[in-house]
C-alpha cells in the first residue's frame, strides 16, 4: 500500500508540466508527481482516457480526486497558507467556481502560457459534458 499521494499529471503538455514544476518549487507538497505516461495506470485505477482529460490526485487508500479538486487536494497536502486555499476549492460556491474556471483552463491549454499544440486533446475526445464527481465517496 502507498504511504503518499500520486499526483498524476500530462507529460505531454508543455503547460502541465510547466505547472507542475511551479507546484514542487512553490508549493511544495508531499506527494509523488509523474506523468501519466509513466504510472501504472492498472496500480493506481485510472484510465488513459480521464487522466488526458484531467490532472489526478490519487490518496494512498486509492481514492481519486481530478480536476479542481486535485489541485484542492494537492493545496492541501501542502499545509502553510496553501492549505486554507485549498480547503476553500473544496467548498461551494468556490467549488463550482474552480471546477468551471479548471475545464477552461484545460480545455485551452495549448493557448495557455507555455502550453503548445502537443497540450491540445484531439477534438473527437475532447468531452463536452463530464461532472466534476469523479472522486469515490
Amino acid at each position: 500500500m502507498r504511504t503518499r499521494p500520486v499526483l498524476v499529471y500530462d507529460g505531454d503538455c508543455a503547460f502541465c508540466t510547466s505547472s507542475v514544476i511551479f507546484a514542487e518549487r512553490h508549493v511544495g507538497p508531499d506527494c509523488e508527481i509523474t506523468p501519466w505516461q509513466f504510472a501504472e495506470t492498472d496500480s493506481l485505477g485510472f484510465t488513459r482516457e480521464r487522466a488526458e482529460y484531467e490532472l489526478l490526485w490519487i490518496t494512498p487508500a486509492g481514492v481519486i480526486h481530478g480536476g479542481a479538486q486535485a489541485v484542492a487536494k494537492l493545496l492541501l497536502n501542502a499545509g502553510r497558507g496553501w492549505a486554507v486555499l485549498g480547503a476553500l476549492l473544496t467548498l461551494p460556491p468556490l467549488r463550482w467556481i474552480a471546477h468551471g474556471v479548471y475545464r477552461l483552463i484545460a480545455d485551452n491549454r495549448e493557448r495557455m502560457p507555455g502550453g503548445t499544440p502537443a497540450c491540445a486533446l484531439p477534438a473527437d475526445r475532447r468531452p463536452s459534458t463530464r461532472t466534476t464527481s469523479h472522486t469515490a465517496r
